[in-house]
């Protein structure tokens, strides 16, 4: 069942429009109305805490300290939305969550990851954190390598059988708030088993539009994409647009109501 309203999230920001997990992409994603920015917490090997998805993007570029990341999100524009800090290794636990208390983030964020015992050291920090179990582990997109196509087909189908049986479970074991479930496993009764406990299911990363509404419709809370243009208009802006439509329309129709009645006179 659809849910009244969902949440935006831009992933890495904007991705597909400024490169990700950079202040250029999180103004983007702002401008693009979305409602949460989701951005990589990277443990370097020295264990340095930066803004970055891996190793590899990391020595691509020099990458934001996250400390000034958690600065740039308590000025506009970036005062304005929820953050989500999915964290990409385990350890110093509890130097991001002094990061994050210390700048006042606590109530504004979530952390989501796929590193379980991260999760339950961050559970005890910080009890009023919301946390997110990143399902399923996994360091590579598989579906980006066309000769693995038909393993990770198979392995998907796997987990959409049974992803409603195993993480419902472990999920309250961790004592998560919500569950970030890659999009190809998401099925209604993975849902529906997650709810039961009062557990959220967000999507990532979908750039589809239809599959977008589908997800809307099967009731997911949270829809994570690196485009934030493809994500469906607000109820209120479509309703908004609606009435003007409408009211262009009942004005015509006067319109030329009125220049019937003109031109009859003139006849006359």
């Amino acid at each position: 069942m659809a849910v009244e309203e969902w949440l935006r999230i831009g992933h890495k920001g904007a991705d597909a429009i400024e490169a990700g997990n950079t202040l250029e992409s999180f103004d983007a994603a702002v401008e693009l109305g979305v409602d949460m920015i989701e951005l990589d917490v990277l443990r370097l090997r020295e264990g340095k805490l930066v803004v970055a998805h891996d190793p590899e993007d990391a020595m691509q570029r020099r990458p934001l300290d996250l400390l000034d990341a958690l600065d740039a999100f308590l000025e506009p524009p970036l005062d304005q939305v929820s953050i989500n800090f999915d964290l990409k290794k385990a350890g110093r636990e509890a130097e991001f969550a002094g990061a994050i208390a210390g700048h006042g983030l606590i109530e504004r964020c979530s952390v989501s990851s796929m590193e379980m015992d991260s999760l339950v050291k961050l559970r005890s920090l910080e009890p009023d954190l919301r946390l997110g179990w990143t399902y399923p582990k996994s360091t590579k997109d598989w579906t980006t390598l066309p000769w693995a196509g038909a393993a990770v087909s198979a392995g998907l189908a796997a987990l959409r059988r049974g992803s409603h049986r195993i993480v419902p479970d472990r999920a309250v074991e961790m004592n998560v708030d919500s569950v970030w479930v890659y999009d190809p496993v998401i099925t209604p009764r993975l849902i529906d088993s997650l709810s039961e406990f009062g557990i959220e299911v967000i999507a990532w990363t979908v750039d589809d539009p239809d599959r977008m509404q589908e997800l809307i419709e099967m009731g997911v809370a949270g829809i994570c994409s690196n485009d934030p243009r493809l994500f469906p208009p607000r109820k209120e802006a479509a309703a908004e647009s609606k009435s003007k439509s409408n009211r262009g329309k009942a004005s015509g129709k006067s319109s030329g109501k009125n220049s019937g009645k003109s031109g009859s006179a003139k006849k006359s």
